[in-house]
């Protein structure tokens, strides 16, 4: 599942995830699931048509990332994995290191809104200039805050029911099964 919370020139999209890595980190070993968010560069094309054609809308460059993530085997709630990346490599849009927060493990959903509401400290902590976005698009950002959280919530409610963030059918060193 994937859901797009979308502004002037940056946006915000959620979704399930199942992920196996065959490299983990020490103390990461085994399958984990859950939510992902990213907040994205967003682009406007051009009509390809005519004023009533649909609008291209492309989501680009990843500039944040939040992992609500737990072990597969784990306890449901324990948020074990729960991380964050500051930023991402420009170049190869990989995303720099994991960062695991005491504040984030306790209270994920709090820190997570508590984030959104501050898109220039992202901006800043992520070294992404402060007009990547639009000036409108940080009042935007707190104002939907909550019901971008209620979505990270719903999706996570839905991951630990296992009807999201299920490994696929092929069995892989590597798996992962998600839009994120």
């Amino acid at each position: 599942m994937l859901q797009a919370f979308v502004f002037e020139r940056v946006g915000v999209v959620v979704g399930d995830l199942y992920f196996v890595d065959p490299e983990p980190l020490k103390g990461q070993e085994g399958a984990e699931h859950g939510v992902r968010l990213e907040l994205r560069v967003i682009d406007r094309g051009d009509l390809k048509g005519s004023i009533y054609s649909a609008t291209p809308i492309e989501v680009g460059r990843p500039i944040w990332r939040v992992d609500l993530l737990e072990s597969v085997d784990g306890k449901p709630g324990s948020y074990d994995r729960t991380h964050h990346h500051q930023a991402f490599f420009e170049r190869t849009w990989d995303p720099q290191p994991r960062k695991f927060l005491r504040e984030l493990s306790s209270d994920p959903l709090g820190w997570l809104g508590a984030q959104l509401a501050d898109l220039p400290g992202i901006l800043e902590r992520a070294g992404v200039p402060a007009d990547i976005a639009d000036p409108s698009d940080s009042g935007s950002l707190r104002e939907m805050a909550p019901v971008i959280v209620a979505t990270a919530k719903m999706m996570l409610d839905r991951v630990r029911a296992g009807e999201l963030g299920v490994a696929p059918v092929e069995e892989a060193d590597s798996i992962r099964n998600g839009w994120l």
